[in-house]
């Protein structure tokens, strides 16, 4: 038998060398390919046929092994993404890993320039509320993230410059870089990582007090919770993978700075569920959610770019930054206050330090919730739809007008009756029908798989709950641009009064409510009394 003459990689035509390349680049899951370098530089002809410019087939299936493609196609529609642009995506995302894993930008440096970092952190963030579990691996157990966020937020020489800050009697930054750090640090927050009496909890919970209750210097929301159909919104980052018109701008960093400051204040001593719900100890998804609600962050991801886009469909608002039916039900979480002497000294100019001494009280409370829907009766219907009366009730028109921000948005003397159905809502309004708000849930199911279910123009949220104060109902609206959570709080018995809940729902599977509650005799226009509260679906 003739011996076998041994094919060189010169002879071996280009479709097999990209099968070998393909095997020697996802051999090992986590990081770049680096087990592709070699055979690339092999010779002329490997690197020929293996470079990024004249394969990029085999760099877009690296990127498919090695990172989470879902997310992006579904948000998009798209049912693949074009070979080159994932290429260049592979690129751009090990370059940022490899950033990372460095600890590039993490500390103040005269060489970071705000621009790069912003586009670096932008980059994060787009990862995190891609994720499925591929980019959060990459970006934890190569990149180790954790330790570069600890170090731009707790580090005495940190980029986030808020330590410094304090230090020096001043009110820490809150620009778009903060931002995205801070939701970035509630996305991965792992509260097992912290000691009680370490000095990096110490100072982390420092920080996050300073931005959970400085209400009269960080926004709760933007654009401002003033306004239910804000006129106008910021061009956030381009997203340069999809070559699409979408910008994306991070939300303010208070509701992320809330969550994180009460599961730290409460490290190692509430353990019941009256607590945040922290994302990495939640069970993950299951594929058929991912599928038909999507992933953790799909709604974060919709409200970043409804923020970072200026000109929005006014179809795609609601749904991309809220999930219909998502409030409805039992939730147990806490409220917390200071004196109203020490919060007036806070308004008065006292100096962030000043509440390092405020002591932060907490008081348990039970929300049920019910969710109300102004429905579209066919999927092309718009906000300027001909109306469509049942009796003398209107069940398709323009939703209620936008009120006062002190009534969770509802116009003065509007009258609202509620039975098992519905809402039925009369705006105070000279010969304008009543509108149907049903309940959600309620609703008929499609008789077919191609019949569009029925569009949500509107959202409206009632209830009742309790807490050491007394019982209290609640009523209130949620803003279409961005899923922003108005609720009116008022207590039934006794010298309680009317308080105001303002907050966004995190997470679609795991969610939290929270943000900031405040009181209504202050004008909005003026720094109120305020204090935070977190809220979690009954478990």
């Amino acid at each position: 038998m003739a011996p076998t003459t041994p094919i060189s990689l010169n002879d071996m035509p280009q479709e097999i060398l990209s099968e070998i390349a393909l095997f020697a680049a996802t051999e090992s899951f986590l990081g770049p390919p680096a087990g592709l370098l070699p055979l690339v530089k092999t010779n002329r002809w490997t690197y020929s046929s293996l470079s990024l410019i004249s394969n990029p087939y085999v760099y877009a299936k690296i990127y498919e092994s090695k990172f989470d493609v879902s997310p992006a196609s579904r948000r998009l529609g798209v049912d693949s993404f074009a070979t080159p642009a994932l290429a260049q995506e592979l690129k751009r995302k090990c370059i940022l890993l490899n950033r990372i894993r460095d600890r590039q930008g993490s500390r103040a440096d005269s060489s970071n320039r705000k621009e790069d970092l912003q586009q670096f952190l932008t980059q994060i963030y787009l990862m995190v509320v891609e994720n499925e579990g591929n980019n959060e691996r990459q970006l934890r157990e190569f990149a180790h993230i954790d330790e570069w966020l600890k170090e731009f937020w707790l580090d005495e020489h940190g980029a986030s410059g808020s330590w410094q800050a304090i230090q020096r009697g001043l009110w820490p930054d809150h620009s778009e870089i903060t931002c995205l750090a801070m939701w970035l640090y509630w996305f991965l927050l792992k509260p097992e990582q912290y000691k009680r009496e370490d000095q990096y909890t110490r100072r982390a919970l420092s920080i996050f007090k300073v931005y959970a209750l400085g209400a009269h210097w960080y926004p709760l929301v933007t654009p401002s919770w003033t306004e239910f159909r804000p006129s106008s919104l910021a061009r956030g980052a381009p997203l340069a993978m999809y070559d699409s018109k979408l910008g994306l701008k991070a939300p303010a960093l208070s509701v992320p700075a809330i969550l994180s400051f009460i599961s730290l204040y409460n490290l190692h001593e509430r353990k019941d569920y009256s607590m945040p719900l922290v994302p990495s100890h939640a069970s993950p998804p299951q594929s058929l959610l991912l599928n038909t609600i999507g992933n953790e962050w799909e709604c974060e991801w919709g409200r970043s770019t409804n923020l970072g886009t200026q000109k929005l469909p006014a179809d795609k608002e609601l749904l991309d930054a809220f999930r219909p039916g998502s409030l409805d039900g039992v939730w147990e979480g806490i409220f917390t206050y200071t004196e109203f002497t020490s919060y007036a000294a806070l308004l008065s100019g006292a100096p962030p330090h000043f509440l390092q001494n405020i002591l932060v009280a907490q008081h348990k409370q039970t929300w049920k919730l019910r969710e109300h829907h102004l429905l579209a009766s066919s999927a092309s219907d718009n906000f300027d739809s001909c109306p469509r009366q049942s009796g003398n009730v209107t069940t398709n028109l323009e939703p209620v007008a936008p009120g006062n921000a002190l009534h969770a948005y509802f116009p003065l003397e509007t009258q609202i009756e509620e039975t098992p159905q519905g809402l039925t809502i009369t705006e105070p309004v000279p010969g304008k029908q009543p509108l149907l708000y049903q309940r959600a849930g309620s609703q008929k199911k499609p008789h077919a798989a191609q019949e569009a279910k029925p569009r949500v123009l509107d959202i409206i949220i009632t209830g009742e709950g309790h807490s050491s104060w007394g019982e209290f109902r609640l009523i209130g609206r949620v803003r279409p641009c961005d899923g922003f959570i108005s609720l009116s709080k008022d207590y039934i018995n006794g010298d309680r009064g009317k308080w105001l809940y303002r907050g966004y729902l995190v997470g679609n599977h795991n969610s939290n409510l929270a943000g900031r509650w405040r009181d209504t005799l202050s004008p909005p226009s003026v720094p109120g009394y305020e204090g935070c509260f977190t809220m979690t679906r009954r478990r």
